[in-house]
């Protein structure tokens, strides 16, 4: 079989490489499904020889804690390829599922799909309505699971497995969907989970399983920061991503976290400080994550960083002001002069600001009412974006005005927010 594997290596790489241009349309089109084919054939065997290897036990004999890890340092694969591969494995260990997919049937995401809705049918289907044929159920369903793989991709092959049983035993339905739901919740309940990923190219991806309830208890709370706005120009996604950073940077600004290493809950930064040009440099989290110039200075603003200032040497010139007073006194007088946001048009309320230094904080501006300004996350990145061109000062009241760049006013009028403050 080894041989057999290479050759079909070997000769999908031949295959790769030819030449394109001399096919139609239509062959081009055919080429592709058929291209698709043999690829989860391969998959299939990939998914057979894991779960091989790990009904043997290699990956245990060989050190590591799962198939997954095992498979990530055989083959270089990324976490989330090597968690699919097992999945895939688990799932289609059936050789009746694996031949849909050699058959061509279905794909791999799709036989999977047709796996856990056949292992999610109820055993005691008997007991739900009288005297039932469960076996002629099962295979009822399975075929009928099979005819809608070539009609249906996987996300929606999935939604009318949920509620197979209303095609194929509509008088047990109910019962069994009831019966489904509590097992369904006692399994998510198992399986929940939140993964944070290797930064890469300045991204983190995040990825994780919600039972329906924590899902819904995190869509309610998200919901509220995306509403739809016409001067936001941020994609949906992008308003999820920041509304749940807010709802952490709030989260951070209580005092009900527990307590972490013997201090509150806090992000500290190292920062790299150039004496010649007396600039601040590259920071790095204490989670190892590396941040510009520019996000630096602005998260220095926030009450809860801890910048720790590093020579050229690497030591450490700057243990950090922490300004724990600006989430006191300071922090509550800014609430009652600013009431939200300062930036003009903005509504976002008081708990969902940090406290802007004017002066900035890195630069060795003081934290006191005169030197702060409420922004939320977005104004705040805005007002620390160079190319922005916008301006903060204080105005003869000693309220926040904000200068426009000349794209936006020519003349430059100083602008206030009028939502939260009355002229």
């Amino acid at each position: 079989m080894l041989a057999q594997v290479q050759q079909l290596g070997d000769d999908a790489a031949v295959l790769a490489a030819a030449p394109l241009w001399q096919l139609t349309d239509a062959s081009l089109a055919d080429a592709l499904r058929l291209a698709r084919r043999a690829e989860q054939a391969v998959l299939v065997l990939q998914a057979r020889l894991v779960q091989e290897a790990a009904d043997r036990g290699i990956p245990a004999e060989q050190g590591h804690r799962s198939t997954a890890g095992w498979l990530r340092s055989l083959l270089l694969l990324d976490p989330q390829p090597a968690r699919d591969l097992v999945t895939h494995a688990t799932a289609i260990h059936d050789p009746s599922i694996q031949q849909v997919v050699l058959d061509g049937q279905a794909d791999v995401r799709q036989a999977t799909v047709i796996a856990s809705t056949l292992h999610a049918i109820p055993d005691n289907l008997a007991s739900l309505n009288g005297p039932v044929d469960s076996t002629q159920i099962i295979q009822n369903a399975s075929q009928a699971m099979i005819d809608l793989a070539g009609q249906l991709p996987a996300y929606q092959l999935r939604r009318v497995g949920e509620r197979i049983l209303d095609h194929v035993a509509p008088e047990l339905a109910d019962h069994a969907d009831q019966a489904a739901l509590t097992r369904q919740e006692a399994r998510a309940q198992q399986r929940r989970g939140l993964t944070l990923s290797m930064p890469l190219h300045g991204m983190v991806r995040i990825s994780g399983l919600l039972g329906a309830e924590d899902a819904a208890i995190v869509h309610a709370a998200l919901h509220p920061l995306c509403q739809p706005d016409p001067k936001d120009n941020r994609t949906p996604a992008q308003q999820r991503v920041d509304a749940l950073t807010d709802i952490c940077r709030l989260a951070l600004r209580t005092t009900e976290l527990p307590i972490d290493g013997g201090e509150p809950p806090q992000l500290s930064v190292t920062v790299a400080y150039d004496p010649l040009t007396q600039t601040l440099g590259t920071g790095t989290t204490d989670t190892g994550q590396r941040l510009s110039p520019e996000t630096t200075r602005r998260l220095a603003c926030d009450a809860r960083i801890l910048p720790i200032i590093l020579s050229g040497q690497g030591q450490i010139l700057n243990a950090g002001r922490r300004r724990r007073n600006a989430t006191g006194a300071i922090r509550r007088t800014l609430h009652i002069r600013d009431k939200g946001c300062t930036f003009p048009g903005c509504d976002r309320p008081p708990r969902w600001t940090d406290g802007h230094h004017l002066w900035h904080w890195a630069d060795g501006g003081p934290t006191n009412l005169d030197n702060l300004a409420l922004l939320c996350r977005q104004h705040h990145q805005l007002i620390h974006n160079p190319t922005a061109g916008w301006q903060i000062r204080l105005g003869p009241d000693r309220r926040p005005e904000f200068i426009p760049p000349p794209d936006i006013d020519p003349n430059q009028q100083p602008q206030r927010n009028l939502y939260h403050q009355r002229q």
